[in-house]
């Protein structure tokens, strides 16, 4: 029987993604016969693996080929290298081209939101496989997917009102589905990360795994509190550590080296989970599930879309303009002044940002 191609475009990657059909092994690790796993990869690690517009084009229609793909029993999504699964969009190209241009802001818009429903009606299962940072679009593409396996030094976030936006492209919708309004809020607002252990402890992902190895041997990330205790009323475990503890933390990691092959273990062992069950009750099992998902996302992804285009004329521009044009010291704009200014009454204007966008030209 000659079986008919139902893609839309010629089979080819674009750039700055990488697709490819990978063995489906069993539990003891052989290749099964006749049936494989997709990898899709965002290929940008020296921009942390952030989406480009033409990255963009790539996941929507790679997600489109795997699912006509008859052989492939799921999806993997990653990054390249070993630092970052993503970390949202290519700020590079939102402050030199997008700021400033809500229209053509709009039109990306509808890319990045027909992304996130590519991977949501994708007709396999979709694994988030972790390989480093899940920040801001990169965290809510990650959402979009069905399951997350993380290596253990990953950490996950939003970025929005830190940098100029709000995180409407799945995170308001998705983030209190997977740990509650108060963590969500939490989160969504004040932009600071999470592990891969707090996350996994609140619901976000599906297993972690240990990725460092020192002296030959795998040992938890030492970024991470990971004894169970109480501070001031809080669960400290899994939270990340800060000033001497992760100067530490950092000296040990120099000492050893960065290896995911337990991570590609767990993704590969999870696959033969999938797909050892009967293919179209597991695809309407998933269809089911993301229903929850799906309502709040199609309720809002127009309506969001409007907005953070027109947010290109004010604080996107400024907060792209700064990531962009800082450095690590600081890649944040004035807030505290911005907001001084707003108050005595200042209008958006061109003297307004560059005022606001000082502290991360001095620090350039």
């Amino acid at each position: 029987m000659t079986l008919k191609d139902h893609d839309l475009t010629a089979r080819q990657a674009a750039p700055g993604i990488q697709y490819e059909e990978t063995p489906l092994r069993d539990s003891a690790g052989a290749h099964v016969r006749g049936l494989h796993v997709v990898r899709i990869t965002l290929d940008n690690p020296g921009q942390l693996n952030s989406y480009t517009t033409e990255m963009v084009k790539g996941v929507i229609l790679g997600m489109r080929r795997a699912s006509n793909d008859r052989a492939a029993v799921a999806v993997v999504f990653t990054g390249s290298g070993t630092r970052a699964f993503c970390t949202g969009g290519n700020t590079a190209e939102y402050a030199e081209y997008y700021a400033g241009q809500p229209e053509e802001y709009r039109q990306y818009l509808r890319l990045f939101n027909d992304m996130v429903s590519a991977i949501l009606m994708c007709d396999k299962p979709v694994i988030c496989r972790v390989n480093g940072m899940r920040i801001a679009g990169g965290q809510e593409i990650g959402m979009a997917c069905d399951f997350s396996v993380a290596q253990d030094m990953a950490v996950f976030g939003q970025a929005g009102p830190r940098h100029g936006s709000a995180p409407d492209g799945g995170s308001t919708d998705f983030l209190p589905l997977f740990v509650g309004i108060e963590a969500a809020m939490e989160s969504c607002t004040l932009c600071e990360q999470w592990s891969a252990y707090k996350a996994h402890r609140l619901g976000l992902v599906t297993a972690v795994v240990p990725a460092l190895k020192v002296d030959g041997r795998f040992i938890a990330s030492p970024f991470v509190v990971t004894d169970r205790w109480l501070d001031e009323g809080r669960i400290v475990y899994g939270e990340l550590k800060a000033g001497a503890a992760r100067d530490e933390a950092k000296a040990l990691v120099d000492r050893g080296e960065v290896d995911l092959s337990g991570l590609d273990a767990a993704v590969s062992a999870l696959a033969f989970k999938l797909a050892n069950t009967f293919p179209g009750c597991l695809s309407k099992t998933i269809e089911s599930v993301r229903k929850h998902k799906l309502e709040h996302w199609d309720r809002n992804k127009e309506g969001n879309r409007a907005w953070l285009s027109l947010n290109m004329m004010t604080e996107a521009r400024a907060g792209f303009r700064a990531f962009n044009e800082g450095s690590k010291a600081c890649r944040e704009a004035d807030m505290l002044l911005l907001r001084q200014r707003l108050a005595e009454g200042a209008a958006w204007s061109e003297p307004l940002v560059d005022e606001i966008l000082t502290k991360a030209h001095d620090r350039g």
